[in-house]
């Protein structure tokens, strides 16, 4: 069974039993090129939804769409942010026409799913229009952007939400490890002790750094351009609609901060933010990328490498070798990490080549960055999951490199000075004599005075205060994780 529906191009027939019509079915002939459909990205669904549902009300309240339009719009906006007919929103993620086709997606299943709850068949839109009536006082070029913003806010804030629990994961292996010494390297070379506990402290410190710079984004993500329409004239829009449906707005979605740039032209046509949202990723994903290089490095082996970590064995590693097992988890973060160095310049390039009064090319700014984000999450999710809470150390190995390392010379340099120190330094390389013996032969120093020196607290500068740790509560690991979890299995959904 088919209908037919008709454009300013000609009819097209739509399957009887879809909600969506002759716009989106174009949009899917013409975009035949990802092969991704929006519906990958439920937070642009939802935040789709809800935009349409407050310009719904705001229409009401402004008078210039009728009660019962109005509600039936409303209440099948609210369908789909419950998680309804996701599988009706079939664009591609990549499009021409700077998110027409993504708008009419949601204005004709809107406007179908209305008429279905009015008892009216799909495709009169007579009755209940498209653009009519669910696109009222509204234009893709203010309903698209507002809503890639307000997805951006969900998806990057369960990021920061992941990024806490592995922060916390780390700050725990540190206060496990605070007082195994090992030695520290730098250029890869060995230098002076320090302990694994405060290794760890310094991956929990960067993450805390990072997640503080994505938050210093959402705020910037929250302004939208509603009511701005076409250009930002407000063309169409009636007196008090853009006040209206930015209040509509702040009650559906819960965040009371959202608000409608002051010069609305500019908020039109600006992708800035999109910028710094896609800045803050690269730089969280490119800090935690070079944290799993750290780790792969310190588990390497086991015989002939570093051998200091043991990662958690998660898979077999060869299928050639009997028993080795791969990093497989960091290198996989790593490859996260890669593509989001790409995509940023991807966003570069797109919010550059915007012209005039729009930027057309927010659908691909849009793709890309809610995949960052998605894929971060999950990264982020799995290093903490299979690997950072398995970690454990290889005791003796450590001990053995911090007895034999000749980098615990530095702290007798102020006794010794600095000369005769690199002289005692080349000398243990050459014998295999331990520091401590090469200078209690001397008769320089006393053994006590050599042990004072070489004590394992001031060798690692002091055993750091574990309370300076981030330490979460297991209730709120477990509310943190159980949120995490709905937001997955609605994504698999």
């Amino acid at each position: 069974m088919v209908r037919i529906e008709r454009d300013s191009l000609g009819e097209r027939e739509i399957p009887d039993d879809v909600y969506w019509g002759i716009n989106t079915a174009r949009a899917v002939e013409n975009f035949y090129i990802s092969r991704r459909q929006i519906n990958v990205y439920p937070d642009l669904i939802v935040a789709f939804a809800q935009v349409k549902q407050a310009a719904a009300r705001a229409n009401r309240d402004i008078g210039v769409l009728d009660r019962e339009r109005a509600d039936l719009i409303d209440r099948a906006a609210q369908d789909i942010i419950d998680g309804e007919l996701h599988d009706q929103f079939i664009v591609g993620v990549i499009q021409g026409g700077a998110g027409t086709s993504t708008n009419m997606n949601f204005n004709e299943v809107i406007a179908n799913r209305a008429l279905e709850l009015a008892g009216r068949p799909l495709g009169d839109y007579d009755y209940i229009s498209p653009n009519d009536h669910v696109n009222r006082s509204q234009s893709t070029n203010d309903t698209y952007p507002t809503a890639v913003k307000l997805s951006l806010v969900y998806a990057m804030g369960r990021l920061t939400q992941e990024m806490r629990l592995l922060r916390n994961s780390f700050a725990a292996k540190g206060r496990e490890f605070k007082d195994v010494l090992k030695v520290g390297r730098t250029q890869l070379q060995d230098a002076v002790p320090m302990t694994v506990g405060q290794e760890f402290r310094g991956f929990s410190t960067t993450l805390g750094e990072d997640i503080d710079r994505i938050e210093d984004v959402l705020p910037l993500l929250q302004e939208m351009n509603l009511g701005a329409t076409a250009i930002g004239t407000g063309i169409t829009a009636p007196e008090g609609y853009a006040r209206s449906v930015i209040r509509h707005l702040r009650v559906i979605t819960g965040h009371p901060d959202l608000h409608n740039g002051p010069d609305l032209i500019e908020a039109t046509s600006d992708t800035g933010v999109f910028i710094s949202a896609s800045s803050v990723m690269k730089r969280a994903a490119m800090k935690l990328s070079k944290i799993c290089n750290d780790l792969r490095l310190l588990s390497s082996g086991p015989q002939a490498g570093l051998g200091e970590l043991n990662l958690p064995a998660v898979q077999a590693g060869s299928s050639i070798m009997p028993g080795k097992v791969n990093p497989v988890i960091p290198e996989a973060v790593n490859q996260v990490a890669f593509v989001i160095a790409g995509a940023d310049l991807t966003v570069s390039f797109a919010a550059e080549a915007g012209q005039l009064q729009l930027n057309a090319f927010e659908p691909v700014i849009a793709h890309v960055l809610l995949q960052n984000s998605t894929w971060l999450r999950r990264s982020v999710r799995t290093l903490r999951i299979n690997c950072v809470d398995g970690i454990t150390v290889n005791g003796d190995r450590l001990e053995q490199q911090v007895s034999t390392s000749v980098g615990v010379v530095t702290a007798l340099m102020p006794r010794l000075g600095y000369l005769h120190a690199s002289q005692i330094a080349k000398e243990a390389l050459r014998s295999g004599r331990s520091i401590r013996d090469l200078v209690l032969a001397e008769g320089k120093l006393t053994e006590q005075e050599i042990d004072d020196a070489l004590d394992p607290a001031d060798l690692s500068g002091g055993l750091f205060d574990t309370g300076r740790l981030p330490a979460m509560t297991p209730e709120l690991i477990a509310q943190m994780e159980e949120q995490l979890d709905a937001a997955d299995r609605r994504d698999q959904a």
